[in-house]
């Protein structure tokens, strides 16, 4: 019997990723192109959320404005909060007092902290180290407790105003505090414990999104993301804003370029972030919380409640909005995920002409392709993990 060989046709297969999909952390969709198990392009898309945040921001007062930065990245609310305040001091030539600027470095920190503990969580759940994902909430819960207790909300907190903070911090909150610091350092070998040197958690991080300090400095990255590449940037250090130039703290950073490097820094992180905190508690100043500066802060609550004057002047303020310059600025702070940046343009009046926003999810949701061709499908999970985003800031 005459032998017959048959050709087998081989090709690519295009393939939906989301955007209903856990591991893309939001409605993200990525085309595949794959050839078998290998990734041959990618293809992001975002928009699914519509959020249309920066188009609002133009209909609103700088005051008004502000509870929308807790949308953006609303894993850490506090973090966005404080760079549009800053932002906004900048370009009405607010100084905030001391006291305030320490709070919110501490509470800065605390959102990192909390930033941090949940991408380990979720990006270790993800690669398929579960106990990791408990651990982390342990600690997260503690720092939410901090939150409310500090402003009543636990997720979006609209704490930090516009020439300082909402309130003072009470002596429960700084006893609470300062046993966090004392407990959560004993916590993290907790966490490298289960996965630093786990067999799998290499095989699946260790040379895997691998990108140069060059190209990540094209491709506009940031943060965790570009210091895994060995790129020592970090706003704090460069252009401090707050109390970030009256602490010591230093800069960790990668040197092999993949999402093992980027996942040590942000364990290096959680450490720095305590030594930052513990800095602010022993040097926080007294004195009040809020600038003295009547044409754009809003008066005291206890004024308010007694003097019509002050009433009205609330009311003006809230409703019109402070009168401003005109002119334009742009104010970039360090947030967990990277360099977040608010550009106003104003008009004169009460309300931005313009605000722009760049976030730091927008720009790492684009370098994916960079990350993921070339690798198998499964490490597309762990390059979605290691650039830490959220689709709320990709949809603003």
């Amino acid at each position: 019997m005459e032998k017959v060989e048959k050709i087998l046709e081989t090709r690519e297969l295009n393939v939906n990723m989301g955007p209903q999909h856990p591991a893309t952390h939001g409605v993200l969709r990525l085309v595949l192109d794959i050839d078998g198990e290998t990734i041959v392009n990618v293809t992001p898309y975002v928009g699914y959320l519509h959020r249309g945040i920066e188009k609002l921001g133009e209909s609103l007062t700088y005051f008004q404005g502000l509870p929308l930065t807790d949308r953006l990245d609303y894993v850490s609310a506090m973090s966005n909060n404080i760079g549009y305040v800053v932002a906004v001091e900048r370009l009405f030539g607010i100084d905030p007092p001391e006291r305030a600027k320490f709070i919110r470095t501490i509470v800065g920190e605390l959102s990192r902290i909390s930033n941090h503990l949940l991408w380990l969580a979720t990006h270790a759940l993800d690669i398929g180290a579960m106990t990791v994902f408990l651990y982390c909430f342990r600690e997260r819960e503690w720092i939410l407790d901090l939150f409310e207790m500090i402003c009543g909300a636990r997720l979006t907190v609209t704490y930090p105003r516009v020439g300082g903070v909402r309130n003072d911090v009470s002596q429960e909150f700084l006893d609470s505090l300062y046993k966090f610091t004392e407990e959560f350092p004993t916590r993290i070998p907790e966490y490298e414990t289960l996965i630093d040197k786990n067999r799998i958690w290499l095989k699946r991080t260790k040379g895997i999104g691998v990108i140069s300090a060059e190209e990540a400095i094209n491709w506009g990255l940031t943060g965790p993301t570009l210091r895994g590449s060995g790129v020592q940037y970090d706003i704090r250090k460069h252009t401090p804003y707050d109390a970030y130039d009256k602490v010591e703290f230093e800069v960790p950073i990668g040197t092999n370029c993949d999402t093992y490097d980027r996942y040590r820094c942000r364990m290096l992180e959680f450490r720095q972030s305590i030594k930052i905190i513990r800095q602010c508690m022993e040097k926080l100043p007294q004195g009040p919380v809020m600038a003295d500066t009547p044409k754009f802060t809003l008066p005291p609550k206890d004024f308010i409640l007694k003097d019509m004057e002050h009433l009205i002047h609330q009311f003006i303020l809230i409703t019109k909005g402070p009168t401003v310059p005109e002119g334009e600025i742009y104010v970039a702070t360090e947030v967990p995920k990277g360099e977040l940046g608010f550009y106003f343009v104003s008009d004169g009046t009460g309300k931005p002409y313009r605000m722009r926003i760049r976030a730091p999810s927008f720009i790492h949701a684009s370098v994916l392709p960079r990350l993921c061709v070339g690798h198998l499908v499964a490490d597309v999970i762990a390059n979605i993990g290691t650039i830490d985003i959220v689709l709320g800031e990709c949809d603003r």
